[in-house]
């Protein structure tokens, strides 16, 4: 597996999260409306949560499971977070997950996020398939997935319990074949 790069963008840069980042992370994920769109995001966020799941980022690196942290270039502040995860090296699959933080919301870093690291997943990793899924309740992430060439694929409905919550998933995907195109 290849080490986890650093990717630049116009206004951002994709690198691998640091300890450094933890208190940020606490903060930005663990609000509220942030936490809510995502699956394995609790509420209220736990002290300590953050600077375990980055110790943990190495041994996901290895099992082609990457993860970057979002960051302005401007600013150089932390401002989300995007990867890979559920990689399937034998059939060239991964999903891809992102989240922004709120006051960034609607500025299209995540979109801008979402590009670099699809494209790195067919340039770099080889990738044929890439796949991801959002809250039904969530259709700012659809969009993201739609401006970044993904394909409306389904839903599954009431197929995850978050917060007492039956919630559907809308499924998205993008092949190297239509990357290339």
């Amino acid at each position: 597996m290849l080490p986890i790069p650093t990717l630049t963008t116009q206004r951002l840069i994709l690198r691998p999260h640091t300890l450094q980042d933890a208190p940020d992370i606490q903060r930005l994920i663990g609000e509220r409306d942030v936490a809510k769109t995502l699956a394995v995001v609790p509420h209220p966020y736990p002290d300590g949560a953050a600077e375990e799941w980055i110790s943990k980022r190495v041994d996901f690196a290895e099992k082609g499971n990457l993860q970057f942290a979002i960051v302005d270039r401007q600013t150089c502040k932390l401002i989300g977070g995007i990867g890979f995860h559920q990689f399937d090296r034998e059939s060239d699959c991964a999903e891809i997950g992102y989240w922004i933080a709120k006051p960034c919301w609607g500025k299209g870093y995540g979109t801008e996020a979402a590009q670099a690291v699809v494209k790195y997943g067919f340039e770099e990793m080889g990738l044929n398939r890439i796949y991801a899924k959002h809250f039904k309740q969530n259709p700012a992430s659809g969009r993201v997935m739609q401006k970044i060439g993904m394909k409306y694929e389904g839903c599954q409905r009431q197929s995850f319990k978050k917060w007492g919550e039956y919630i559907d998933y809308e499924f998205y995907a993008i092949l190297k074949s239509e990357y290339l195109k």
